[in-house]
């Protein structure tokens, strides 16, 4: 842990990071993913992972958020006035950033069963801090700018479709105002109309600060909301 200094911009510093996966199934055969991944994300930006499938892409998202564990190099994420190398922080310490900094919007919704649409996204909202009305207020406003019809709202997303299944996942992410956010594949599978309604929130987040990196499928997405590429195949082990 250090502390961070009023001049840093930086909420994510990736140093000389390397994750190898070991093939339980296969032998303990082992498999280099990325070595010496080295990158940063600053406060109002979009930084977008770019490289082939394979690349290690979403590897890299998962070793950030702490679903992985980097076998080498630092991964600091600034949690307020300290920074906190996720690559050797304990599980606890992880929790605490991911319900306060670190927000993580997948392609996928997994929910706990018969709990509504609309519970879902508040209660994301609340556990990140907001108050009850507020939080409530901001899933409403993110379920119909996603184009999610009310009169779901009340119903567990399992008998959604896969489309608005996806887009209460968004919602659920961007509810939370995470000062940190790791997208990837937002907006696999979705429509011209969601597709651009998500990409104006990602807008709107960077313009109030957040950091966010991403993985997008769609080259009219990344060429809109990346500010940088970083091309992870550049760090193939």
């Amino acid at each position: 842990m250090t502390v961070v200094t009023e001049a840093d911009s930086d909420m994510i510093r990736l140093g000389d990071v390397a994750k190898t996966f070991l093939m339980h199934l296969q032998d303990g055969m082992r498999l280099p993913v990325v070595r010496d991944v080295t990158f940063e994300v600053k406060a109002g930006e979009c930084v977008v992972l770019g490289g082939p499938s394979g690349a290690g892409k979403s590897s890299v998202l998962k070793m950030i958020y702490g679903n992985y564990r980097a076998d080498a190099g630092h991964i600091l994420v600034r949690d307020r006035t300290e920074w906190i190398d996720v690559a050797s922080a304990d599980p606890r310490r992880i929790l605490r950033l991911r319900q306060f900094t670190i927000g993580y919007v997948s392609q996928f919704l997994n929910t706990i069963p018969r709990v509504s649409a609309l519970d879902i996204v508040t209660a994301a909202a609340r556990h990140s801090g907001l108050e009850q009305v507020e939080a409530l207020a901001s899933a409403r406003h993110l379920l119909a700018r996603l184009n999610v019809p009310e009169r779901l709202w009340s119903l567990p997303p399992a008998t959604f479709s896969g489309g608005e299944q996806q887009r209460v996942n968004i919602a659920r992410g961007f509810a939370a105002r995470h000062p940190v956010l790791l997208l990837d594949e937002p907006t696999a599978s979705l429509d011209d109309k969601n597709r651009a309604e998500v990409v104006s929130i990602i807008n709107s987040r960077k313009k109030q600060g957040a950091a966010i990196l991403g993985i997008f499928h769609d080259d009219d997405v990344r060429a809109t909301v990346a500010d940088r590429i970083v091309d992870i195949s550049s760090f193939a082990a």
